[in-house]
This record gives C-alpha cells, sequence and structure tokens, in this order.
C-alpha cells in the first residue's frame, strides 16, 4: 500500500480567533522543536498569554490543516502584507510548521497552495525565508514557484550556533 493511500484526507482553512489554543500549541511545538527554523523562540512565546495568540490570528492571515471533519491542527502557515505604500505589493509567508505525522502526506503543499491562492489577490509578490539545512522545506517551496534570490549567512543565532536562510519569492508577475 503507498503512503498516499495510508494517509487521512485533510482540510486546510482560515484560523479564527477559537482557534487560539491549538495555534498556541502546534506554534509553541514548531518553536521548541525546530529553533533554527524561527525568528521567534519558544522562550519568549511560551510567556504570553492565549489573548497574544488571538490577537496574532486577528493582526495576520494564518491558515491551518488537520484531519478532515477534526478540530486538530497538524499543520499552520501564515501570511502579512507590509503597511507602508511602497511595500504593500510584497507580502510574507511565515510560521510554516508541519508535525512529523503528517510530513510527506500532502498537508504541507496545501497550507502553501492555500497561502498563494489567498495572496494573488492581494499582492503581486509573496517571499519567505527558510533556513538553509531545511532542504525538504527549499524543495517544497521551490515545487511552489518560489525562487531562491539570495542566501542571508548567519541570518540566525541559536545558542552559539548559527544559521544560514535561503531568501526565495514567488511573483503573480
Amino acid at each position: 500500500m503507498s503512503q498516499s493511500s495510508l494517509s487521512p484526507t485533510f482540510a486546510v482553512r482560515r484560523l479564527s480567533a477559537s482557534d487560539a489554543p491549538g495555534f498556541r500549541d502546534l506554534r509553541l511545538e514548531a518553536l521548541r522543536s525546530h529553533p533554527e527554523s524561527f525568528g521567534a523562540s519558544w522562550e519568549e512565546e511560551t510567556a504570553q498569554p492565549l489573548a497574544w495568540f488571538t490577537d496574532r490570528l486577528d493582526r495576520s492571515t494564518v491558515f491551518g490543516g488537520g484531519p478532515a471533519g477534526a478540530s486538530t491542527l497538524s499543520g499552520i502557515v501564515g501570511f502579512y502584507t507590509m503597511d507602508s505604500p511602497k511595500l504593500r505589493h510584497k507580502g510574507v509567508l511565515w510560521g510554516m510548521y508541519v508535525r512529523p505525522q503528517a510530513r510527506g502526506t500532502g498537508l504541507a503543499p496545501m497550507l502553501v497552495t492555500q497561502v498563494l491562492a489567498h495572496a494573488r489577490h492581494i499582492v503581486e509578490e509573496v517571499r519567505l525565508t527558510v533556513v538553509a539545512t531545511n532542504t525538504a522545506a527549499v524543495r517544497l517551496y521551490k515545487r511552489a514557484g518560489f525562487t531562491p534570490y539570495g542566501l542571508e549567512p548567519r541570518a540566525l543565532k541559536v545558542g552559539h550556533d548559527y544559521h544560514d536562510e535561503v531568501l526565495m519569492a514567488w511573483s503573480r508577475l
């Protein structure tokens, strides 16, 4: 039996304030499990009250996915646009995370596709950064149409270790 026939069917939707507890849990799991992949830290965000995560869902567009018909989240991804009139043509994909048990099931491409479908009517370009050692994520973004346009050496410092980030962009033009 193939992996895809064993994989559950996933549903992706925009998260709302009522999703804040699940969003918080998954976001903190991501920050704890992969500190090299995020600009935010687990130590900082774990100290935030639930209202802070609710506000984050209100201020950004965040999509979540999980098994169809279940309220459990298996993956999340965020999107925001710039405030400055000179930067409003660009959006940012941020905070992408899929639980290990849901990786390879098609959920990650569904989340990225949902962000791009949403962004297509709002901005001309979507940018992201991804830690250079996460080759699976780099491949995912390339398959979705993102193109690398730079490398930021030592973009993140976790403890005494530096991590480079690949800068990528997707354009609807």
